[in-house]
């Protein structure tokens, strides 16, 4: 199931000091049995995560810190079933745009953090310039999301949609 974030969050809106801060250094086999564990389960404590990774509680709460300060661990999510969200169809739409200039690029990124629908905004290289997962009530939902809030944009040259069947994550998913 997707993550679903009140906030859109596309990876340029992470600042820059943060999406693009290199570590100081590699991270040890700790600091990755760390980030797996709170992929897992973002809601361990600090005592079980001292525990499972075989460190005293205050070096396991000052390396989740470091963590979260080199920008490794970016946050902590919820993962919320669709449906309750009355979300019942899911679609990628893969969008190219009509020029690939900075400010068209930008246009069209600030229009995507405006409409509820789009869960996640990818800037992708190839042949497309974005591709938009959006999430919607039905299909007549996301046919007037196409028709009147993306084919409808200047800078859009061609979409084409993908309807999202199923959702599997992998045991190593970033965003």
């Amino acid at each position: 199931m997707p993550v679903i974030s009140k906030n859109l969050r596309l990876e340029s809106d992470i600042p820059k000091n943060i999406r693009h801060k290199a570590p100081p250094g590699p991270l040890d086999q700790i600091d990755f049995d760390l980030v797996r564990l709170l992929q897992q389960n973002a809601r361990l404590s600090n005592k079980e995560l001292a525990a499972q990774v075989g460190l005293a509680e205050s070096t396991t709460l000052t390396r989740v810190r470091r963590l979260e300060s080199r920008g490794v661990v970016r946050g902590y999510h919820a993962e919320v079933a669709p449906s309750a969200l009355g979300i019942g169809l899911q679609a990628l739409i893969a969008v190219r745009l009509t020029r690939h200039s900075r400010d068209i690029v930008e246009r069209f990124r600030q229009h995507c953090r405006t409409l509820p629908a789009v869960l996640t905004a990818y800037n992708i290289g190839g042949t497309d310039d974005y591709l938009v997962h959006v999430g919607v009530s039905d299909a007549e939902a996301l046919r007037e999301l196409i028709l009147t809030s993306i084919s409808t944009r200047p800078e859009v040259a061609h979409i084409e949609t993908h309807l999202v069947f199923d959702v599997v994550r992998g045991p190593a998913s970033v965003g």
